[in-house]
């Protein structure tokens, strides 16, 4: 139990985050002015990006990031996002919308595009930084 909870803990915290979201009456949505649908339409990417990359993290199992994970885990956000907004459908004052689908299925895609650069770039610095001491300390220790 405890392995499963390390693994989908994330996914299931972010979902309800994202449930108790839509669940706010649109009256009581904070209003952002000339960026509301910025800081809307951009929270949206940013929370289906966080989600599609908690679900990387339950699938991979600790193993090496394959491409069929990758596309599972955006697969699971777009599913969320539909079921995201059948929910919002019933919340007073909200509405429904594919568009928002739309953008939810760029920004799991787009989250973990940066995830997987972001762990290439990292351990390509990590391989060549361990590389070097090794270099370093055989030369030291052979005069």
């Amino acid at each position: 139990m405890k392995g499963w909870i390390w693994r989908w803990g994330p996914a299931a915290l972010l979902m309800t985050i994202i449930f108790f979201a839509s669940a706010t009456p649109g009256p009581d949505l904070p209003k952002f002015g000339i960026w509301d649908l910025f800081a809307k339409k951009g929270g949206h990417m940013l929370g289906y990006a966080l989600l599609a990359a908690a679900y990387l993290h339950g699938l991979n199992k600790g193993r090496n990031v394959k491409p069929l994970h990758c596309i599972t885990a955006v697969c699971l956000a777009i599913i969320y996002a539909f079921s995201d907004e059948w929910h919002q459908k019933f919340t007073p004052g909200r509405s429904s919308s594919l568009h928002d689908v739309f953008i939810d299925g760029i920004g799991a895609g787009i989250g973990l595009a940066l995830l997987c650069w972001a762990k290439t770039c990292f351990r390509g610095r990590r391989k060549s930084k361990n590389s070097a001491d090794f270099t370093d300390a055989k030369v030291r220790d052979n005069p």
